[in-house]
């Protein structure tokens, strides 16, 4: 509830004033019971469910909301509006409500500054668009990710608004106040619409008993992010989704039959009329007026849209030094680029206040262990409502009951949130007032909750280890959301298996190692020399190791940005500053032959001229780059007229004149892309030719420029250079890719000749100048990959550990990466991830030292028998063999705890701590004595 009001001062040294609006409740007394919103007679439109129902002037925004704490808006509130009523103030339990509680202004003195407002999307009942106040069952994107949602107004049953009818037919218009230049629209094509509807047809679909009739009307599909284009192939080909290419003009009611009439053309010229139940309005993004005001109080520059100014080279810094900005503010985008964005943007504010830092550190202070071992078990069980996502299937009451019976436990309670902040606190206390010495929680995923409870578990004294976690929603209520009964039968057996193991559990010990406090970087183009220059300012001494023999990667062949900045000058800046920053040592020509270590402590052998060094460091992070595709076919190869995209860029680099000479030139797009042998989009390729058709109109005004295409995906602002291609008299013809595309060499003339979508017909143009926009690709057969134990996924670009959570770490500890070794991108998102690897490799060079986890196998060297099977197995390559000894041995920074060892040993020589034999049956035993 606090807004920045006024930022004085200069990088490094910025006051801020804050100003915190009253919430009229009192944090520390609030226990999040609800009386007050339950005794509140006043009811307003919900802005998180989107207006699709109301909720009290006493409220909490939403069910997950951090802090769960009460407020009351002042603006709806009848007492503060009307001095009367007062409910809440007489029915709260602990006197939280406070009616005089005042606005406060707080004064922060801080060395940088983060802006990240988000932005609103587009309301298409400002100017009538589509019927969308006029027809109920007419909604926006966001009102529809509402009633999908299990916390949504309909508890995650996909209904009709109007009716509460389940609908048999949806439509989803894209581009609603996107790419169009009526008044309230924004020309700019908002980036993250087509996906999201992918995802909510697909979505729709599993919501769907009775089978769902999905269309998306689009003008172009721009699935552009990684394995994007896998999963709108699979929703076209695996779930039958309906991709209409046509822009609908409106949205009329059938009186008779209530439903929503969309009439269009096809693209075979048919018009065709179609009745739907809901009409989902695919709005876009845009910066919000109130941020912009305030952007411009606080000295940031904005461009025409009211997003912040940045460069593509330096892409998180604001007009005003000090001030960084990262995800929608800057431009519409998604969130693991948000995510990457926030990263970035912190970890260039910590390069610029590295000399002070540690200086305002404080030390959290950790409650003493307490030593339970030999007591008998008193385990606590916790079960989680989740809000609807398991109590909407799951009896969480009978699951309660059938708890308090077990043996060993305790204490058994419901909550309604375990994850929350709130709860969280509550459970330390209930932990320590009931001395419990072991916890269940029965909720959800322990992949993304365990951390969570097991802090809380450290914050009430005991060992983190003595916790288990039953999943009672992806195993429960998700997977029999149509069978209650059977739901919560199960999550009886997975919480009596859960407390079966409970009982077992000891406490485990976490080791520490000390850690080499250095980075090598694998990569020398503009995202490894950037990720290098970002390290050293952090203060780490980094090595640079390029294989080629000069630094630049594929950026040496690019000639400007999209938005017109030259590239060549400021990679010529960016490699001098590099090889002269006495911070970094730039290995050329030199290759990785053998890697050793584990997160802190990396032996990385270098061959370079004919001699081997090793070096040693605490982190990795990978930017090998990957090449441009060499076509088969087209000519390419054959006749001097047909050039790849790069290679053209190249021409305008080294100023061929011949590249004005041409009458006409052609542009083929998709090249070697979104075909079966690599089903992704390259991403740049469609910006990269309408940059370069601009160029060569540029050199040439009468030379007749055309872009052959399936999809133009010029994304986010680059619609504006999209628009201006247009407008500069460039051709582009989109054409059947079914139907193939031919280029012949006819009477010495190229012949490129194609059927155009539009028209039905095929056409013929003779080019001087033919241009493939050519694919990205990885690596073949990337020997990093091996050496560094990280993962590929199916189309050879590095795997990263989470789409949204870990957008630049690997599943590995300690390794990072960016650029195009993870996914094809233009310079600026290369620089951008870049600067967020380094940031996240920070958080392993900023420790002391390293605590190595207390799941980790153990070898029993009594029972080995030194079959080797357990080393074969090992995927993190932790288990050595000692020959003098002839028994295996794990090193446990490198163990991970996966259990194959122990799997697959027959001696049972391996030990995984935390699932043990003994723990292991005793689950089996849980879950078979029902």
């Amino acid at each position: 509830m606090s807004e920045v009001e006024e930022i004085s001062g200069s990088a490094g040294d910025f006051n801020v004033r804050v100003i915190q609006h009253p919430r009229y409740i009192d944090l520390n007394k609030c226990i999040a019971c609800g009386l007050c919103a339950e005794k509140c007679p006043k009811k307003v439109p919900s802005e998180y469910d989107a207006g699709l129902v109301k909720r009290k002037a006493a409220y909490v925004k939403y069910t997950q909301a951090v802090p769960l704490k009460y407020a009351i808006d002042d603006t709806s509130c009848i007492f503060l509006t009307k001095g009367k009523c007062k409910a809440c103030e007489k029915f709260c339990p602990t006197g939280a409500v406070n009616f005089a509680d005042q606005k406060k202004e707080i004064k922060l003195n801080v060395g940088a500054v983060i802006v990240a407002p988000g932005a609103n999307v587009y309301d298409p009942g400002a100017y009538d668009v589509y019927g969308y106040k006029a027809l109920p069952n007419v909604v926006t994107s966001l009102e529809f990710e509402r009633i999908l949602s299990a916390t949504g107004p309909f508890g995650g049953h996909m209904i009709r608004p109007s009716d509460h009818k389940e609908p048999k037919k949806i439509a989803w218009v894209q581009c609603v106040g996107s790419r169009d230049l009526h008044p309230g629209s924004q020309s700019y094509c908002s980036g993250v619409c087509c996906t999201y509807s992918v995802k909510q047809a697909m979505l729709a679909k599993e919501h769907s008993a009775n089978g769902l009739d999905a269309a998306v009307f689009y003008i172009d599909m721009r699935t552009f992010g990684k394995d994007f284009e896998r999963y709108y192939n699979r929703a076209k080909e695996e779930l039958g989704i309906r991709f209409v290419k046509s822009r609908v003009a409106n949205v009329e009611l059938n009186e008779e039959t209530g439903m929503q009439v969309i009439r269009y053309v096809d693209e075979a010229g048919r018009r065709v009329e179609e009745e739907f139940d809901i009409v989902v309005l695919s709005v876009g993004l845009s910066a919000s007026a109130e941020t912009a005001k305030q952007a411009q109080k606080w000295g940031i520059e904005l461009n025409r849209y009211n997003f912040a100014e940045t460069g593509s080279f330096s892409p998180v810094e604001t007009s005003r030094p000090g001030i960084y900005v990262c995800g929608i503010f800057q431009g519409p985008k998604d969130i693991p680029t948000s995510v990457i964005d926030s990263s970035a943007a912190a970890g260039v504010a910590g390069s610029r206040l590295s000399d002070v830092r540690w200086t305002l550190t404080k030390t959290r202070e950790i409650p003493k262990e307490v030593d339970v071992r030999g007591e008998p078990p008193r385990i606590g069980v916790f079960v989680c409502r989740c809000g609807t996502n398991i109590a909407g299937t799951v009896d969480v009451p009978a699951v309660v009951e059938f708890a308090k019976g077990l043996p060993g436990v305790a204490h058994v309670e419901e909550n309604m949130f375990s994850c929350s902040q709130d709860t969280q606190d509550k459970m330390t206390e209930v932990i320590r007032e009931h001395r419990l010495n072991r916890v269940v929680v029965a909720a959800c995923t322990p992949k993304t909750h365990e951390p969570l409870f097991q802090e809380t578990l450290i914050n009430a004294g005991i060992n983190k280890y003595l916790f288990e976690m039953g999943n009672i929603r992806n195993q429960c209520s998700w997977v029999h959301k149509d069978d209650p009964e059977k739901a919560t039968e199960k999550s009886k057996d997975i919480v009596r298996m859960a407390v079966a193991k409970a009982r077992l559990l000891e406490p485990l010990q976490e080791a520490t190692m000390g850690l080499m406090h250095s980075a090598l970087v694998v990569g020398g183009g503009v995202a490894g020399m950037t990720a290098a220059q970002t390290m050293s300012a952090q203060g780490y001494r980094t090595t640079l190791v390029e294989k080629t023999e000069v630094l630049g990667g594929r950026a040496r062949q690019l000639h400007e940005t999209w938005r017109g900045e030259d590239i060549q000058g400021y990679l010529t800046e960016l490699a001098d500053a590099v090889q002269s920053d006495e911070n970094i040592d730039v290995l050329l020509g030199a290759d990785i032959t053998h890697v050793d270590g584990f997160v802190g402590n990396f032996k990385t052998t270098v061959h370079q001229n004919g001699t081997s060094k090793v070096i040693e460091h605490g982190v990795t992070i990978i930017a090998s780059g990957a090449s441009e595709y060499k076509p088969e076919g087209y000519l390419y190869g054959q006749d001097p007229r047909v050039v790849t995209g790069l290679e053209l860029q190249q021409r305008f680099v080294e100023k061929d004149p011949s590249l004005g000479q041409g009458g006409t030139a052609v542009f083929i797009q998709c090249v070697g892309s979104r075909i079966p042998e690599r089903p992704y989009c390259s991403k740049v390729c469609c910006t990269q030719s309408i940059k370069s058709a601009l160029t060569l109109k540029k050199i040439n005004p009468k030379m007749d420029v055309f872009i052959v295409y399936r999809d133009m995906r010029p994304y986010g602002l680059r619609e504006d250079l999209y628009r201006e291609a247009r407008s500069a008299g460039i051709g582009f013809i989109r054409y059947d890719f079914d139907k193939g595309l031919e280029v012949v060499n006819e009477s010495d003339s190229l012949k490129v000749s194609f059927t155009d979508r539009v028209l039905g017909r095929r056409m013929d143009i003779r080019p001087d100048l033919l241009v493939l926009a050519s694919a990205v690709m990885p690596e073949a057969e990337n020997p990093l990959a091996q050496l560094y134990k990280v993962p590929v996924n199916a189309d050879g670009f590095f795997a990263e550990a989470h789409v949204k959570l870990r957008p630049v770490d690997f599943a590995t500890d300690g390794i990072f990466l960016c650029g195009l070794a993870h996914a094809p991108k233009p310079i600026d998102e290369s620089i951008t991830q870049a600067q967020a690897a380094v940031a996240r490799a920070v958080t392993v060079l900023a420790m002391k030292d390293i605590k190595l986890g207390g799941i980790i196998s153990q070898i029993r060297p009594e029972l080995c028998s030194g079959c080797l099977g357990c080393i074969n197995v090992c995927p993190f390559g932790a288990i050595t063999f000692d020959n003098q000894k002839f028994v295996a041995e794990i090193n446990p920074a490198l163990c991970k705890g996966c259990g194959a060892c122990a799997a697959v040993c027959p001696s049972e020589a391996p030990l995984l701590m935390g699932f043990d034999n003994n723990q292991i049956y005793a689950q089996i035993k849980g879950a078979l004595c029902a």
